[in-house]
């Protein structure tokens, strides 16, 4: 299958209040359910043997949608007596409506209207300890990859995740025909986020663009998801890079 990038309604301003809706209650449902909470989480849980103890974490989010990565996020790290800090960024106002509402009553979630393709401008190099992009990515051609894995780079100290679709017809048919009975705006958001996903060739080739050589992928064949995930050598006083369990 070809790798193809098509408009999806959680992105298309012109979608109607009901088409949004629909589309980011596919996105939860996802989110909590094929990996996306967990693709996160369990790298965090692998690299926090080494996080200092005297300074808050810090995490930015590209791509947010309703921020239901960041809560899920804080709340593991507060469990743990972790002070886990998140930026989730979104350059969709309207789904960042909904965002702040979801998030609301979490202090340590700070959410901003942002492009993600100027965060450069926003932010100074290392302004975060990590960043994560979850099913963001695959909105944009490859040029666009690559710019985001050197954002990504450069405004983190310690390493990040890339966390999103694979690409492949074990995936696609399931998820088209699960979805026939769905509305039309969930129904075309997955189909339209399956054809746009990676295959591992890709994703090793677009970080090898991007200059990044300490970050490891990983799938989960299962939820039909990959990371791209690692820490820098040296992030916390090591010698040797941390990558995902």
């Amino acid at each position: 299958m070809q790798r193809r990038v098509d408009p999806e309604f959680i992105d298309d301003p012109r979608a109607t209040p009901r088409q949004l809706r629909q589309a980011m209650f596919g996105m939860r449902v996802v989110n909590r359910t094929m990996g996306g909470i967990s693709g996160l989480v369990r790298h965090l849980a692998r690299w926090s043997a080494r996080w200092p103890t005297d300074r808050p974490i810090t995490l930015l989010d590209m791509g947010t949608g309703l921020a239901d990565i960041p809560l899920a996020a804080v709340a593991w790290a507060r469990k743990r007596g972790i002070e886990l800090r998140v930026t989730a960024i979104d350059a969709n106002e309207r789904v960042l409506e909904s965002a702040r509402a979801h998030v609301a009553r979490e202090p340590w979630i700070t959410v901003e209207c942002l492009d993600a393709l100027s965060l450069e401008e926003r932010f100074a190099p290392r302004s975060f300890d990590y960043a994560h992009a979850g099913m963001f990515l695959h909105h944009f051609d490859e040029d666009g990859v690559v710019r985001l894995l050197r954002t990504m780079d450069r405004l983190t100290r310690a390493g990040f995740v890339w966390n999103d679709l694979l690409r492949t017809w074990r995936g696609y048919v399931p998820a088209y025909l699960v979805t026939l009975p769905c509305p039309r705006a969930l129904r075309h958001d997955a189909r339209a986020s399956l054809r746009a996903g990676f295959v591992e060739p890709e994703v090793r080739d677009l970080a090898r663009r991007a200059g990044i050589d300490y970050a490891e992928y990983r799938e989960q064949y299962f939820f039909q998801r990959f990371t791209l995930a690692g820490e820098r050598p040296g992030a916390w006083g090591s010698t040797s890079a941390a990558t995902g369990p």
